[in-house]
């Protein structure tokens, strides 16, 4: 956990930002830098190395693909599973059981907001939680997912000594002979999110823009805004005269934007600006 010192500079936007957003209903936005301090690393943070996530057209050209995915998603999806939530996902969930916060989009696709008591909650990209077949579409839970690998891997370990990524993914190497379930149907197994080059299905987006629009701000908090499923709702918020307020450590697409940003741990900094 950081510590709970802050710099001058973020303590002043903090209060900024508490003007701004007083009395208001706020729209908030998380990504991947929320869930950072409950040991789930983000992809574009700072000191992060480049990783290049497998996308939706590489995922379904290939069984092959599908193997490697599965095959380190088994040993990645333990990272997820045992996250918990942090207090920035706590002050999320607080600021809306006090009527302060009205609707939450999230990129993330751990399911901590949930878990930490949001109730209103968009998860934009999906759930890790959750696997689709392809072809009838019925929904099994990720840990019987994980069942069914594990009867037909038994050989591989869950716990090997290796790098994680955000989306329950890890860095594992010899795949080939990694064994993948079909449905019962016969479909293919896919993780029910949405992977890089897919889109958002547009009844999330509606609902999304139907409660921007209902709010009076926008609070993005742990996101960089690099990809435009994210960055569309800084812009509209922006767009219609709304307060557009950022918490995140670095540079985000939407600074230009922002009446306040905040260079902050988003578990210190969300406290302050929503907690009385």
């Amino acid at each position: 956990m950081p510590s709970d010192q802050l710099s001058e500079a973020a303590a002043y936007s903090i209060e900024v930002a508490r003007q701004r957003l007083a009395g208001k209903k706020i729209f908030a936005l998380t990504g991947a830098g929320l869930s950072t301090d409950s040991g789930i690393p983000d992809y574009r943070g700072e000191g992060r190395i480049a990783r290049h996530p497998m996308t939706y057209d590489i995922f379904m050209a290939s069984f092959e693909a599908q193997q490697r995915y599965w095959a380190r998603s088994y040993v990645g999806w333990s990272r997820i599973a045992q996250a918990k939530a942090n207090p920035g996902h706590f002050a999320l969930a607080s600021a809306e059981a006090q009527g302060q916060l009205s609707f939450l989009v999230t990129q993330n696709v751990d399911g901590l907001h949930q878990q930490a008591g949001s109730k209103r909650v968009v998860d934009l990209h999906g759930r890790l939680d959750r696997v689709i077949c392809l072809s009838c579409k019925e929904i099994i839970s990720r840990t019987d997912m994980d069942q069914l690998l594990e009867q037909l891997n038994p050989e591989i370990s869950k716990n090997p000594m290796v790098e994680f990524t955000p989306d329950g993914d890890a860095e594992v190497d010899g795949t080939e002979n990694f064994k993948v379930p079909n449905c019962a149907c016969g479909g293919k197994y896919k993780p029910d999110v949405v992977f890089f080059g897919e889109s958002v299905p547009s009844d999330r987006v509606e609902k999304s823009m139907q409660e921007l629009e209902a709010a009076d701000a926008i609070l993005v908090a742990g996101s960089s805004l690099t990809v435009n499923s994210g960055y569309r709702f800084a812009r509209q918020a922006a767009k219609t005269g709304k307060p557009v307020v950022i918490v995140n450590i670095g540079p985000t697409r939407a600074d230009v934007l922002a009446t306040a940003k905040i260079e902050a741990n988003t578990s210190i900094a969300l406290e302050r600006l929503l907690i009385d």
